[in-house]
């Protein structure tokens, strides 16, 4: 199930903004929207977005200063996001500039939409889509992606469709806590989290089974999500082609 992808649209002109979240919006993302620099600093924190749009004028480096720096907001999320400059300076120097602050792309105004979607598209498939293993290993349990197969060290643990796709979500970053946001929408595909239990519900029969099995490896973090641990000696985490 392919994840729907997060885009944080940092605009101050309320026309632009309107177009790109009505479009981006109707071509499958979850459009995140802000018209200055706190606002987007705010959603940056809060909803770790998972490509940056942004032009808010003098504060657009600013923006972009808050995704690269390795302190601060930066240490929160995700430092190589990648982020697309929106621009009405044609001015090839300032372009360079964004570029040299850790820009992955400069978009001038005014632009086509086709060619900024095409744009979008890919630095999201070079950041994300990369080829998955077949087999996941954290610690004893060995992940099967391509027979659906489970095991914690010899035993074999029978799961549905969404409890084992909930498993290699969690396996697939083993070091990282999920938001209960994230987890609803790459797993489910939700695009509001609500007052829903599915994801709840769907970890407590998770973690029962593998408990069962002789491990705990599904951890619920309190008020932020839940996460992968192995509580056993051998806590390697390890893939294999």
């Amino acid at each position: 199930m392919q994840p729907t992808r997060s885009i944080l649209l940092a605009e101050e002109d309320a026309v632009t903004r309107a177009f790109l979240a009505d479009n981006l919006t109707a071509d499958g993302y979850r459009v995140l929207v802000a018209d200055d620099k706190p606002a987007a600093l705010e959603l940056l924190e809060r909803s770790r977005p998972d490509i940056v749009l942004c032009d808010v004028n003098g504060d657009t480096l600013g923006v972009l200063d808050a995704v690269r720096r390795s302190h601060g907001l930066a240490s929160q999320i995700a430092p190589d996001t990648p982020l697309i400059v929106l621009t009405a300076d044609a001015d090839a120097l300032a372009r360079v500039r964004y570029l040299e602050r850790g820009g992955d792309d400069v978009v001038t105004k005014p632009f086509s939409y086709p060619e900024l979607r095409a744009r979008i598209r890919v630095l999201l498939h070079r950041a994300y889509e990369r080829p998955t293993p077949s087999h996941i290993r954290v610690g004893a349990l060995t992940i099967d992606r391509v027979s659906r197969q489970v095991h914690v060290a010899d035993t074999a643990v029978e799961l549905s469709k969404m409890e084992f796709a909930l498993l290699t979500h969690l396996a697939g970053d083993p070091t990282r806590v999920w938001t209960k946001d994230e987890l609803l929408r790459d797993v489910w595909g939700f695009r509001s989290a609500g007052r829903t239990r599915t994801l709840d519900s769907h970890a407590c029969r998770l973690r029962n089974k593998l408990t069962g099995a002789g491990g705990r490896y599904v951890e619920n973090v309190w008020g932020v999500g839940y996460r992968l641990v192995a509580d056993n000696s051998d806590a390697t985490v390890g893939s294999a082609a």
